[in-house]
């Protein structure tokens, strides 16, 4: 209440002010929509409007947003390059109108196929070439500095599967989802990929870089055309037979969303349109982000509102998207963006003049359309503050998202692995690290990302390895001690963030096999070289006796074992042994006991360990396993009997022998790859 708000501080006070404030601003924007432009639905729709339109009868409508324009043409291959042949005619609003009529033989006015592009003449008397913003498809000819818009006409809608109830994450990267050194493709990935992703036991994808971006070493980040899906990989047919074959295999696909910033490219991206500095962005400065030398939208722009929430739409229902990752939420949420800020926590950063009020309304808003038209949407955020009520429902004054990332545990692994020695982590900080989120905000934990694995940092399993990886990783000779760490290190850490560490888990493309090395696309800085652009699968193919295969089968089963007892979808875990000098960790979450032993040299017999539910445990996931790359020291066929005695806060206690990490289960459970014969799972 707001008595108690006053009774808690100014900050506090401040803090639930500014909820009601955010609540009511919000309600006051959907107020307008429905007022102005029959509701959300219709607004969220204007890629049916703008953009290029076939209507019934062939005919074709060509309909921008242009308030500082004097004129626009269309030119293209259909006459010519002709520069004035085709004319809009102006609309109230800044909007601008052209209808192509249909041929004599009923066709349309336009090939599929055509390339396009908007002749746009400025006040002070430039002739602008631009691509229209709501381009569908663009391509980029060889050796060639921009990008073309290129008509294309929309096929049929895919069907989606079931909202998973505990989401297990690939993230991943079309161009590089190949052992070759080139940009792979929507194809390749669909024949390729989705199935070893299917086995791997992932049921949601998270695809970064697909929104069309002009440099490709970008990541993806620097978006020049938001409705059009990359051309370097495809077409847009390729790309929805992929999404189209997840579905089929009961797999969602999240798109990586940046709304957060823009290209500054002017002849094939939105900047200067019109030939303004503003119309999608703020005016300089405002509208400039100085660390990412790229633009910032306008989010109490009416028009640039319909452009962001329709292009969210534009991607559910032509692509058939099941949702989004939010990138950059951070530099949106806050005037400073983030840029040479702390963040302590304290409520007094979240709630102030500090906050951008529009782009932060502008999130609950695009959270609230999507969630009210597709229920069944996964919407995910990329934070990096701890803005509170991130996850939580837009009616009660959140964001409305329903996961955000969290981005301290896989800084928290690569920060353990580069300063201490393993004999020396601190096994209470690692537990707050994996536990430290809001209760009711659920988290998507992950030890590592594309952020790890990109050009000045190295995947988790090259920093456990390191060069060893290129001469010892053979099963047909000895572990070395660096290599035999090194991998039961690998399989425990990713676990341990597996069960602990949020409601949803996720993996970057390759990770899972303990992918050497580092990720840096072709650029003038390394002679614009594909070796690192790319993903090893052939170390499992080829050679079968590498010890990759014996990672990809830890990463597999643990997310089969998670599919059994369903941890994710499960209430935190009550953590009942974090021991410093042992390096023990127990915990149990459905109903599940999990036991991790960390310590460099010691194993321990009759462990103590406390648990909550009585009964006869057993083994359904080791670690220790032989074709998991460990010394099968435990006997599978083991009983674990709890006796009644109260110890660290459970009601029960039994003996184990922790080795390296296991997973316990009551016996009644099945074990989640009984059934699988011995020449698969060797």
């Amino acid at each position: 209440s707001e008595i108690d708000c006053r009774i808690g501080g100014p900050t506090l006070y401040l803090a639930a002010v500014t909820d009601r404030q955010r609540c009511a601003h919000t309600h006051t924007q959907l107020a307008a929509l429905e007022e102005r432009e029959g509701g959300i639905d219709q607004f969220t729709r204007a890629y049916e409007t703008f953009g290029v339109q076939r209507r019934h009868d062939n005919s074709l409508v060509f309909f921008e947003w242009a308030p500082a324009a004097e004129a626009l043409f269309l030119a293209g291959d259909f006459n010519g390059w002709d520069k004035f042949s085709h004319r809009y005619t102006k609309q109230p609003f800044g909007k601008w109108e052209l209808v192509i009529p249909a041929k004599a033989d009923g066709s349309p006015g336009l090939e599929h196929g055509s390339k396009l592009k908007v002749v746009v003449h400025t006040e002070n008397g430039e002739r602008l070439y631009r691509i229209s913003p709501w381009a569908k498809y663009v391509t980029q000819q060889e050796n060639a500095r921009v990008y073309d818009w290129v008509h294309w006409d929309p096929p049929e809608p895919y069907t989606r599967p079931d909202k998973p109830r505990s989401l297990r994450i690939y993230e991943c990267h079309v161009g590089i989802a190949s052992p070759e050194g080139k940009v792979a493709s929507y194809s390749n990935f669909t024949a390729n990929v989705l199935p070893r992703i299917k086995d791997l036991g992932y049921n949601c994808i998270q695809m970064m870089a697909v929104m069309e971006h002009a440099y490709y070493a970008s990541f993806g980040y620097q978006i020049t055309s938001f409705f059009a899906a990359s051309s370097r990989y495809g077409t847009p047919e390729d790309l929805k037979r992929l999404i189209d074959a997840a579905h089929a295999l009961g797999i969602v696909v999240l798109l990586d969303m940046v709304h957060s910033h823009a290209s500054k490219n002017t002849e094939d991206g939105l900047n200067r349109f019109d030939g303004s500095d503003s119309c999608f962005f703020h005016a300089p400065p405002r509208g400039q982000h100085s660390l990412w030398d790229s633009r910032l939208f306008n989010y109490s722009s009416w028009e640039v509102l319909r452009f962001l929430l329709s292009n969210l739409r534009w991607w559910m229902e032509e692509y058939r998207f099941d949702g989004f990752r939010f990138d950059g939420i951070t530099s949106m949420l806050y005037h400073h963006h983030g840029i040479a800020v702390g963040f302590s926590g304290d409520y007094s950063e979240y709630f102030g003049l500090q906050v951008d009020e529009d782009s932060l309304v502008y999130l609950m808003l695009a959270n609230h359309i999507l969630h009210t038209l597709y229920p069944t949407c996964i919407t995910i955020a990329e934070d990096v503050s701890g803005m509170p009520a991130l996850c939580r429902g837009v009616e009660e004054g959140g964001l409305g998202f329903d996961y955000r990332l969290a981005m301290a545990v896989p800084d928290k692994w690569i920060q353990i692995l580069k300063e201490f020695k393993d004999e020396d982590w601190d096994i209470g900080n690692i537990i707050h690290t994996l536990i430290n989120r809001r209760y009711g905000e659920k988290c998507i934990a992950y030890s590592e990302s594309h952020d790890q694995a990109l050009v000045g940092d190295k995947t988790l399993a090259f920093w456990l390895m390191d060069k060893e990886m290129y001469t010892n990783m053979s099963s047909l000779v000895p572990m070395t001690a660096v290599i035999d760490r090194g991998i039961q290190l690998h399989k425990m850490i990713r676990l341990l963030t597996h069960a602990l560490g949020g409601e949803g888990y996720l993996n970057f493309i390759g990770n899972e096999f303990g992918h050497p090395e580092w990720l840096d696309f072709p650029r003038e800085g390394n002679n614009q070289s594909y070796h690192y652009a790319r993903r090893q699968f052939d170390l499992l193919e080829a050679a079968k006796h590498l010890r990759y295969v014996q990672l990809y089968a830890f990463d597999r089963h643990m997310n089969l074992t998670e599919d059994a007892y369903g941890w994710l979808a499960a209430p935190p875990a009550y953590v009942s042994t974090k021991h410093e000098e042992d390096k023990v960790i127990v915990f149990e979450r459905a109903k599940v006991v999990f036991i991790f032993n960390f310590h460099p040299t010691r194993s321990y017999q009759d462990y103590t360990v406390a648990v909550e539910v009585s009964g006869k445990y057993t083994i359904k996931l080791d670690s220790d396993d032989v074709q998991f790359g460990g010394h099968g020291r435990l006997d599978h066929h083991t009983e674990f009997f709890t006796k009644p005695q109260d110890f660290n806060g459970r009601s029960n206690v039994m003996q184990s022998t922790p080795r390296t990490s296991v997973v316990l289960a009551q016996s009644h459970y099945p074990t989640p790859w009984s059934g699988i014969v011995d020449s698969e799972r060797s």
